[in-house]
């Protein structure tokens, strides 16, 4: 069962981040910021949650996990400063600000405990509050794809699976609340930001930056409804639905954008 489980994490993990590489290569980076924030690496911890330890106990750590996002939009936040204004070693310092904001952030979090209805605030009015603070930044395509290998794929796939094989062991050590606030690390955001900044400019990594509290608003839905579901319907029907209503958010969204877009190109 370990090693099942094992193979079924490092499967997901590699779908995700490399099919987000592809996509911000492919498609743009714009989209693969968005879709970042689609429930990627906090779906699979809470639902593991729910898989080695309960339901309910995946439902509790889910209002955390709102609350998490928090941190992890902060995360975003110091890597976009840190990126902006360290010159050597970048991408190094950048990841450890950043890993060091959420951490720090986190530590604060778990010494408070909000009922659900105030919970679900947080986060919104911090997605809010990056997308005022990214407003500026440019949205910037890749011009030039760079060449991938079997090489490359593996070292993407690795350090995706490495990060959420971490994440995913902490409840067997701390409680709902802290795991909860574990479980909203950008397991696939951070991934996907290295090997993009890696690979091309920490100007591609603002794009993806700037657009990721746009599909935040995604994952603050499907924990709520994580957090709801899964004690009534189970961890399979659960995720189901709560992958629905994230969706349901993104189309709705996607359509209001491309009717403005259409407006403002009228005037």
């Amino acid at each position: 069962m370990i090693e099942l489980l094992f193979l079924i994490k490092l499967a997901v993990a590699i779908t995700f981040v490399i099919g987000l590489s592809f996509l911000a290569e492919n498609v743009s980076p714009k989209v693969a910021g968005i879709l970042s924030g689609y429930p990627t690496g906090s779906a699979i911890t809470l639902f593991f949650f729910g898989l080695e330890v309960s339901p309910e106990y995946a439902a509790k750590s889910a209002v955390f996990n709102m609350i998490g996002l928090t941190a992890a939009l902060t995360f975003v936040y110091v890597y976009y400063l840190a990126s902006k204004y360290f010159k050597k070693y970048t991408i190094l310092w950048s990841s450890v600000t950043a890993i060091l904001a959420y951490f720090l952030v986190v530590a604060v979090l778990n010494q408070i405990e909000l009922p659900k209805y105030i919970a679900i605030f947080i986060p919104i009015s911090f997605s809010f509050l990056s997308i005022y603070l990214f407003k500026n930044i440019p949205n910037i395509g890749i011009q030039t794809k760079a060449k991938v290998n079997f090489k490359i794929l593996f070292v993407r796939a690795f350090f995706a699976a490495l990060i959420i094989l971490l994440i995913t062991t902490v409840p067997k050590f701390v409680g709902p609340s802290l795991a909860g606030l574990f479980s909203a690390f950008p397991t696939t955001l951070f991934p996907l930001m290295i090997i993009i900044h890696f690979t091309y400019s920490k100007e591609h990594v603002h794009t993806i930056i700037k657009n990721v509290p746009i599909g935040m608003f995604s994952l603050i839905i499907y924990s709520l409804t994580i957090s709801i579901v899964y004690p009534l319907y189970g961890i399979y029907l659960g995720t189901l639905i709560s992958f629905g209503t994230a969706t349901l958010y993104l189309l709705v969204y996607s359509k209001i954008k491309r009717y403005l877009d259409n407006r403002s190109h009228l005037k």
